[in-house]
């Protein structure tokens, strides 16, 4: 694999079963670039500790006056310096190739599992958690994979050297046979300690993000409050605890990387007292005292690379097991035959709209049903949706774009509520690709990425919508307006479709920011658009033309408003009422407000005293002064056509 092929046209399917089967899938899968940086690996450091052979060759021959055999050691020290200068840069350069590669691939994974979970993704894993897996923990995997070859190398270096000495000199490869290993696993003990120290520093790291980004999002708010000091208290008080957790850590790394430089320089002077002893007893020559020191003396490099592997591994094991923990989340249960189940009630008026064509299927369509609370939106309407409570709409939406959520108190896949069904196909039993083109699902709270209008309005399209009835539709014209102010006054003649739009939008009021993003929808003319109050932000009147521009342009298209907005009910083909997560009532928007107290209640925002006062109770079970009752509700009808 070269740097100049990624991406990867497929990452792969990974074993994340665990951390360190995640770092062996890995490592697997680079199997060629680990080979050729070993081997590399093993050019460099065989020819760096074959310079006590030329070393211990060149003295011998001084001692015995011989100036061919100096010059031989000679020519050899310079061939072992062009060896070690090669073998170095071709190592790096398969060494941080394996480094790039593995960590590209994993961004890609994760890249991909982001695109597969969508907005559901932040709910199962927190959004500070997902920064920190896609940079900080990316890098450590990485770094693994890139020691790995290396600390390859050093072993089968350190293995050979050993052996060597022991046929070259018995007596004092003995003692370096035995020494080595046993500083090679000298720091063992320290490892998990250390490692819990740099997993504590990197979990305070992560909420450190987490509240910076928090902060960062709500600063605007946070002004109008005059709550800046006391966040940026907060931040202070998180960003030194990441500070003593990083110093921590760092003590205990530095007492591991003191015990590899003392234990080896204490060996050493061992190999030299009894060597010497040797020497002055004739049993060794000076030459090959000076070889065997030598050899210690170069085995020091490669016994780094064991304090390093032990580092990264320690690193990225924990790196590993949230990266496999993220790439483990599945969009939908494994068992989701009960959302395929369709009977009885409004569930009989599901139509089946798919059918093979030569092996594949035509593309998805009909009506829109959520099993788990009974919503029906029919094919070509425009059905909005009542809930109540936002969070409850919120995971209506996520289970109406093919994302079932967890609706029961475990966490285990039996309390996952069924996919919706669109023509009586359950979305997350289909493609991704194909869920997606047919439903499009616009957040509460959409987010506007940085760049011009027209690069933001320049998403996967029908054709059929263009950007200029999708802002009209939108009511975006203030926006327009206000980006040619912008253009001008920056001496651009680009115009507003090509002004610049700061990151997040923060430069545009909240209800600009939202109306920008309900065009980005409509402009997409998807088959089914579901909007979870995209008219939350603006005022009643803008509300109520975005209400008609919507109706108007999505005509024959399925359309889903999650809302309780007079305005926007008033305009609706159909509503259904979900009060607690089932459907209760069915019926167009005045119709409910004579016949469902509860409704009436949720979109009035009626407290308990008023309809206690009114002769209903707080749930709505029937009308005691149905005069009051009346007069509420032609109080709201005058209100709807007068914004109308």
């Amino acid at each position: 694999m070269h740097i100049r092929d990624l991406p990867y046209p497929d990452p792969g399917r990974p074993d994340v079963r665990s951390g360190p089967r995640f770092l062996f899938w890995l490592g697997r899968n680079q199997l060629g670039g680990q080979v050729k940086a070993a081997l590399w690996g093993l050019v460099h450091m065989a020819a760096l500790v074959s310079f006590p052979i030329a070393i211990g060759f060149g003295v011998q021959a001084v001692v015995d006056r011989s100036g061919s055999r100096l010059a031989m050691a000679g020519a050899l020290m310079v061939g072992l310096t062009v060896l070690t200068a090669l073998g170095d840069a071709m190592l790096h350069r398969a060494a941080v190739t394996n480094w790039i590669t593995a960590a590209a691939r994993v961004q890609q994974l994760l890249a991909r599992k982001a695109v597969e979970l969508g907005s559901t993704l932040t709910r199962k894993v927190a959004a500070g958690e997902v920064v920190a897996v896609s940079t900080g923990d990316v890098e450590k995997i990485g770094w693994f994979v890139e020691a790995l070859s290396r600390f390859t190398a050093a072993a089968i270096t350190t293995v050979g050297v050993c052996v060597a000495l022991i046929f070259y000199q018995p007596a004092l490869g003995v003692v370096v046979a035995v020494g080595v290993p046993a500083l090679a696993l000298a720091v063992l003990p320290l490892l998990p300690r250390a490692a819990r120290r740099a997993d504590e520093q990197r979990e305070k790291a992560g909420r450190a993000t987490e509240l910076a980004s928090d902060t960062v999002a709500g600063l605007r708010v946070l002004r109008g409050i005059g709550g800046e000091e006391l966040f940026l208290g907060r931040y202070r008080h998180a960003s030194q605890e990441v500070r003593i957790a990083a110093v921590r850590s760092a003590r205990m790394w530095a007492l591991i990387a003191a015990v590899q430089v003392a234990l080896p320089g204490l060996l050493l002077i061992g190999v030299v007292w009894y060597g010497a002893s040797l020497a002055r007893d004739g049993r060794i020559e000076v030459g090959e005292l000076v070889t065997v020191y030598s050899a210690v003396t170069f085995l020091l490099f490669p016994l780094r690379h064991f304090e390093e592997i032990a580092m990264a591994y320690s690193f990225s094991r924990p790196s590993a097991r949230r990266a496999a923990r993220v790439l483990a989340l599945r969009r939908s249960s494994p068992d989701s035959e009960a959302a395929a189940t369709v009977d009885g009630g409004e569930r009989g008026e599901v139509q089946q709209a798919t059918a093979p064509l030569g092996g594949a299927t035509a593309p998805l369509g009909g009506d829109l049903y959520d099993p788990a609370s009974g919503m029906l939106a029919p094919s070509g309407l425009l059905t909005a949706v009542v809930c109540g409570d936002p969070d409850a709409a919120g995971r209506l939406a996520d289970r109406l774009g093919g994302h079932p959520a967890h609706d029961g108190p475990g966490n285990g896949d039996h309390d996952r509520a069924p996919s919706a069904l669109l023509g009586g196909v359950a979305l997350d039993e289909v493609p991704l690709t194909a869920a997606r083109a047919a439903v499009l699902v616009q957040d509460k709270d959409p987010v506007l990425l940085s760049g011009a209008l027209a690069e933001l309005l320049d998403v996967p399209r029908s054709g059929e919508v263009t950007a200029e009835k999708a802002l009209e539709a939108a009511q975006c014209g203030d926006v327009l307006d206000a980006l040619a102010q912008a253009s001008a006054a920056e001496g651009d003649d680009a115009g507003p479709m090509h002004t610049r739009i700061t990151e997040r939008g923060r430069s545009l009021s909240g209800g600009q920011r939202q109306r920008l993003a309900l065009a980005r929808s409509l402009v997409t003319d998807p088959e089914v658009l579901v909007l979870d109050e995209p008219t939350s932000a603006v005022d009643s009147h803008t509300e109520a033309r975005i209400a008609d521009g919507v109706r108007g342009l999505r005509a024959g298209r399925t359309t889903i408003v999650l809302t309780s907005s007079p305005l926007l009910l008033d305009r609706a083909d159909r509503v259904v009422f979900v009060p607690d997560g089932e459907a209760a009532g069915v019926g167009t928007h005045r119709e409910l407000l004579g016949t469902d107290p509860a409704y009436r209640a949720v979109v009035t925002r009626e407290t308990e005293d008023e309809a206690a006062g009114r002769g209903t109770g707080p749930a709505g079970h029937g009308l005691k002064d149905t005069g009051h009752g009346l007069q509420d509700i032609a109080r709201i009808e005058e209100q709807i056509e007068e914004s109308a």
